[in-house]
């Protein structure tokens, strides 16, 4: 089951697009650089943050597919499969990121320069005692061996699904599949510990008076909701010029939503419950965090999130129609995808202050840095992508998985029989 010469072919052209793309992309971050240092790089975290918790998400996925012995994901699994090889891009993008670190101390992440003035100018981040009883955590050492161990990590599950999963194609061993199921073991809870620990490195340590036990959990349901969104857009690419056809049905989709649906309530409560609990604690070392998320545009950006993230695709998703549906999936999927970006930035992007101490606006110069950044980081993630995808080292499907003929067959008894001649989900 291969694709014919000049669809290998289409897809070399789509991947030199998105590669293209990509390097304009950075290098228009890098000229914001010469305009606004601080908000250009800043807005490179968002970037670079946004695309690996897609990253991860996939990685996440695949694992779960093998430790649940999962039949239904087996056709969509390969595509999560070719999206890991974006590990080592992202790698080597965020090699700037440490460097800066370590040449520019502070620049950043403020905390790297013990000389750097608190906010109000009280003292140095040095004689702060809330930086000191966290200082064995954050220090450039940490942060640079925490970044390559999370990224060594990644890079090296990812390689291991993926060999194990491209070999059994050639041989059908079923010990590949124990394999996997192996890996996933010891992979899910490194991968947890991971992402927990880069989201409060990158993102959450901006800001590092702030204290969440939520967050790792919060960043987590943002990684499953943008690979779960990105696999709605690439089912859906891969269907409509016919790569799918025949394969990937209403019922697989139905399933494929209906797991989104379910990270759709999830990331609500986590967000819920580390608002409430700050709320309601009403701790200056927390509450400050929203207080200043609550003044000026910020405050229409967090209600934009409480709908647009939650109630937005929860009453869309409750009809089966748009859950087994490609085209109304793919379009929440597309906002689901723009609006997980905007969480990042409202995570990310309030760390710029003016001489008031507050938050600059939202919508700013920063926002072409940030879509820069995503189109950059972005294009490159594609590009590597379709670069696997077309590479011919792997069907496009686990022809030989154990789980493919049930996959392949997978039905719901709740669902409508598809018409004959042209299916009602496209």
């Amino acid at each position: 089951m291969s694709a014919a010469p000049s669809t290998h072919a289409s897809t070399a052209a789509l991947a030199n697009k998105f590669l293209l793309a990509g390097i304009a992309g950075l290098v228009l971050t890098a000229i914001g650089l010469f305009v606004d240092a601080h908000g250009a790089a800043l807005s490179y975290v968002v970037g670079i943050s946004y695309w690996t918790a897609v990253a991860i998400g996939m990685l996440m996925l695949v694992m779960i597919h093998h430790i649940f012995d999962a039949g239904w994901s087996t056709v969509i699994r390969r595509q999560f499969e070719h999206g890991l090889s974006a590990f080592k891009w992202l790698f080597i993008l965020f090699i700037p990121l440490v460097i800066s670190a370590w040449a520019k101390p502070g620049f950043i992440w403020h905390w790297m320069d013990l000389s750097h003035p608190l906010h109000g100018g009280h003292g140095t981040i040095g004689d702060d005692p809330l930086y000191l009883k966290k200082a064995a955590f954050l220090s450039k050492e940490m942060f640079t061996g925490m970044t390559v161990v999370f990224f060594l990590g990644w890079m090296g599950l990812s390689a291991l699904l993926r060999r194990n999963s491209f070999n059994q194609d050639k041989d059908g061993d079923v010990n590949w599949t124990y394999k996997n199921r192996q890996t996933a073991a010891w992979g899910i809870p490194f991968n947890a510990l991971a992402l927990t620990f880069a989201a409060i490195y990158w993102m959450k340590s901006l800001e590092y008076h702030w204290f969440s036990t939520m967050y790792g959990v919060w960043f987590f349901a943002n990684c499953m909701r943008a690979a779960l969104a990105m696999g709605v857009v690439i089912t859906w690419w891969l269907y409509t010029r016919g790569d799918y056809k025949g394969i990937f049905n209403t019922n697989q989709l139905h399933c494929l939503v209906a797991l989104a649906y379910a990270f759709v309530v999830f990331w609500a409560y986590v967000t819920f419950s580390q608002y409430f609990l700050i709320w309601n604690a009403n701790v200056p070392e927390e509450t400050f965090w929203y207080n200043l998320r609550e003044h000026g545009d910020w405050q229409w950006v967090g209600l934009g999130l409480l709908f647009g993230h939650f109630f937005v695709p929860f009453l869309l998703w409750l009809s089966y129609r748009r859950k087994s549906t490609l085209g109304p999936a793919l379009k929440i999927s597309l906002w689901i995808a723009v609006v997980i970006l905007v969480d990042i930035c409202y995570n990310v992007l309030p760390a710029l202050r003016d001489s008031h101490e507050q938050p600059l606006p939202f919508l700013s110069l920063n926002l072409l840095w940030v879509l820069s950044s995503v189109v950059g980081v972005g294009g490159i993630c594609v590009w590597s992508y379709l670069k696997s995808y077309g590479s011919g080292q792997a069907k496009l499907i686990p022809i030989r998985d154990p789980r493919i003929v049930e996959s392949l067959t997978h039905h719901d008894a709740t669902a409508p029989e598809p018409a004959p001649a042209r299916p009602h989900w496209i």
